[in-house]
């Protein structure tokens, strides 16, 4: 892949740190499959009995949605923040949008 267009030893290096995560990937999906199988096994003996229970562990299993990143600038400092808030204010006074 990158090796083969970049002849450098760190193309080399990189390439082979992209395959061993892409096979770190398939084993987690892997297991997480195998786990799934599990459950759907587990359910099927237990029927009604546990049903909160495996919605739980469910639950557990699907990742959840990472936080959205927001876009924009983001004053570090406070002579910043205070020019910020200050820009807002005249755009709000003269009603102009953000």
């Amino acid at each position: 892949m990158l090796s083969s267009v970049l002849r450098g030893s760190q193309a080399v290096r990189v390439n082979i740190e992209i395959m061993r995560a892409f096979v770190r990937l398939r084993r987690m999906l892997a297991s997480n499959a195998d786990l799934a199988r599990k459950l759907a096994a587990l359910e099927s003996k237990y029927d009604g009995q546990f049903e909160t229970v495996f919605q739980a562990i469910r639950d557990l299993m699907t990742p959840a949605p990472a936080p959205r990143k927001r876009i924009g600038f983001r004053p570090t400092d406070e002579a910043s923040k205070v020019a910020v808030r200050a820009r807002h204010e005249r755009v709000r006074r003269i009603g102009l949008p953000k």
